[in-house]
C-alpha cells in the first residue's frame, strides 16, 4: 500500500481538542486508564440500503507511524497550555492500543461498530480525528461508486474525477476506494502507480482543437496509437463531423495497418440520442466492434435512465459526481466512548441525547453477520457484548431493538465475526491484501445481499439487532437502573 507518511507526518492531523483532552487526562492521572471507543455511522448516504467499508490500509499506515517531532512539540509549547511532562510524554510516544476493524470491501450498516479501539484513554482519544477522516472519506466514495457500478449493469465505469476532487488525497484515495467498489480504472496516473490500479484515458477536446481539422487530429492520434485508438467525437458536431471523421480515419489509416478503431467517446449533448445514432453509423460502416463511451456529469440515476431509454453505450466515464459523492458528500461516521476500566473493573459508558439517533450502545462489543446456509444470503447483523458467543448448532432468536415484537428465529445459519484485529498492544497484525483481492472480496460480499437491499430508492431495511444481554444493559441505562457516568 502507499505509505502516506513517507511524504509527511500525520500525527498532528487531529482536532485541537484531542490534544487538550489528552493533556487533561495526563494531568488528572488518567493517561493509563483503559477506554474503549467505537466508530460507527448513523445513516447510509443517499438513503441507500448499505455502505462499503474502505480506508483500513491507510488507517494502519497512520497508526504505525504515530510520532511527534521536535517541531511539533515546539508548536504545541507555543500555546502555553501544556506542561513539560505532557510534552515529554509526546516526545517518547509509543502507540499501545488494540484496534479492530471491519475488512475493506465489506457492506456495512448504521449503528454497528466498524472500528473499535481499546487502550490508554489518552491514546484512544488522540487518534479519533484521523480514524474518522480516513474511514469516512473512503467509505463515502466506495459507497457512491458501488451505486454507479451497479447502475451500469456490467458495463465498465471509468473514474474520471481527479481534476474535481478535493485535493491530492481526495483524488488518490478516492480512486482507490472507487476501484475497490468495482470501477474499471482511473484517470489519475498517480493513483494508478501508487495502488496498481489501471490508468485509463483517451484525448481531450484540446487535442482536436490543436489541429487544423478534426480529421487531421484523429489521423495523428491513429498514427501514434494504432492499437489503442479512441476518438473524442463531440468537439464540433458528433453526428455530422465527429463520427464520420472517426469512420474515415478507421478506414483510411487503421484498416490498411490491420488495426481497428477501438472506441469513440461522447462528452456532451443528448447521450441517448447521440449514442443510438452513432451506433447506427458505426454498424453501417461495418464497425460492430467499435464501442461507445460517454461522459459528462454522469451519476447512477442518469446511467439508469440512459439504459432505460435504449442508449447504445458500452462504458461510462464518471467524474465529479463520483469522486466527491456530490449529491451526498458527507459520511456521518462518529467515534464514541463505550467503556472505561477503573481499578480493574469494566464500566460501560453510554451517551444520551434529545435526538434518539444519537443515543449510543454501551459496553465493549463485537458484531456478528448471520448468513442463511441454504441461500448464502445475509439475514441480519447482531451486535453483542464482547464476551458473548453464538452457537450455530442451536436456533437463534433475534429481535428489532426498537420494535421488540419484531422477532425472527434462525435455524440453519452461520455466524461470522465482522471486527477483525489489526493492532495488538500497539503492534500491527494487519494482513495486507492486494487491491485486486479486496475488490474481488467486495464483489463477492455484495452478492450475499438481497436485491431488495440494493435498491436505490426505498431499499429494504437491513436489521442490525442487539443481543438480549446488550439490549438489557442499554435499557438499564435508559431507565435509570444504572447510573450514567461521563
Amino acid at each position: 500500500m502507499e505509505k502516506r507518511n513517507d511524504r509527511y507526518n500525520l500525527s498532528m492531523l487531529t482536532d485541537f481538542y484531542e490534544i487538550t483532552m489528552s493533556n487533561g487526562y495526563f494531568k488528572t492521572g488518567m493517561k493509563d486508564t483503559i477506554a474503549v471507543f467505537d466508530m460507527f455511522f448513523r445513516t447510509v448516504p443517499q438513503r441507500g440500503g448499505f455502505a462499503i467499508m474502505a480506508g483500513v490500509e491507510q488507517l494502519v499506515d497512520y497508526l504505525e507511524n504515530l510520532r511527534f517531532s521536535e517541531e511539533d512539540l515546539d508548536y504545541l509549547n507555543g500555546f502555553g497550555l501544556f506542561e513539560e511532562d505532557f510534552i515529554d510524554y509526546l516526545r517518547h510516544f509509543e502507540f499501545a492500543c488494540d484496534v479492530w476493524a471491519v475488512p475493506e470491501g465489506t457492506p456495512i450498516f448504521p449503528g454497528e461498530p466498524i472500528v473499535k479501539v481499546k487502550g490508554p484513554i489518552i491514546q484512544a482519544q488522540m487518534i479519533e480525528t484521523m480514524i474518522l477522516l480516513t474511514i469516512n472519506h473512503q467509505s463515502l466514495i466506495a459507497t457512491k461508486s458501488s451505486r454507479i457500478v451497479r447502475a451500469a449493469q456490467g458495463r465498465p465505469i471509468m473514474e474520471f474525477g481527479a481534476r474535481r476532487a478535493q485535493g491530492v488525497d481526495g483524488s488518490m484515495l478516492g480512486a482507490r476506494a472507487a476501484y475497490i467498489a468495482g470501477v474499471a480504472g482511473t484517470s489519475c496516473t498517480f493513483a494508478g502507480k501508487a495502488f496498481n490500479i489501471p490508468a485509463l484515458g483517451t484525448m481531450a477536446h484540446s487535442w482536436v482543437q490543436a489541429f487544423d481539422t478534426e480529421y487531421e487530429a484523429f489521423k495523428a492520434y491513429a498514427m501514434a496509437y494504432p492499437d489503442e485508438c479512441q476518438f473524442l467525437v463531440d468537439t464540433y458536431n458528433t453526428l455530422k463531423s465527429g463520427v464520420p471523421n472517426a469512420i474515415r480515419v478507421a478506414n483510411e489509416i487503421l484498416e490498411p495497418m490491420g488495426r481497428r478503431l477501438k472506441s469513440i467517446r461522447i462528452d456532451s449533448g443528448d447521450l441517448a440520442y447521440l449514442s443510438i445514432n452513432a451506433r447506427k453509423m458505426l454498424d453501417a460502416a461495418g464497425m460492430f466492434d467499435c464501442s461507445i463511451t460517454v461522459s459528462s456529469a454522469i451519476d447512477e440515476y442518469l446511467i439508469r435512465d440512459l439504459l432505460h431509454q435504449g442508449a447504445k453505450i458500452d462504458s461510462f466515464g464518471v467524474g465529479e459526481r463520483l469522486i466527491t459523492s456530490r449529491d451526498d458528500p458527507v459520511f456521518n461516521g462518529v467515534y464514541k466512548l463505550s467503556l472505561i476500566e477503573e481499578n480493574g473493573i469494566a464500566e460501560p459508558r453510554m451517551k444520551l441525547s434529545d435526538n434518539p439517533e444519537k443515543v449510543t450502545n454501551p459496553g465493549e462489543k463485537q458484531v456478528y453477520r448471520l448468513y442463511n446456509k441454504e441461500t448464502g444470503f445475509v439475514e441480519a447483523d447482531l451486535i453483542v457484548l464482547v464476551h458473548e458467543t453464538i452457537d450455530e448448532s442451536k436456533p437463534l432468536t433475534i429481535f428489532d431493538p426498537e420494535h421488540t415484537w419484531k422477532r425472527k428465529t434462525l435455524y440453519d445459519f452461520r455466524a461470522e465475526l465482522l471486527l477483525q484485529p489489526i493492532f495488538v498492544k500497539g503492534k500491527s497484525c494487519y494482513q495486507a491484501r492486494d487491491i485486486e483481492e479486496i475488490r474481488e472480496y467486495c464483489r463477492a460480499q455484495l452478492d450475499t445481499l438481497w436485491d431488495s437491499i440494493k435498491r436505490f430508492e426505498n431499499p429494504q431495511e437491513y436489521y442490525v439487532d442487539l443481543s438480549q444481554e446488550l439490549w438489557a444493559l442499554k435499557e438499564s441505562f435508559l431507565h435509570g437502573e444504572i447510573e450514567l457516568k461521563g
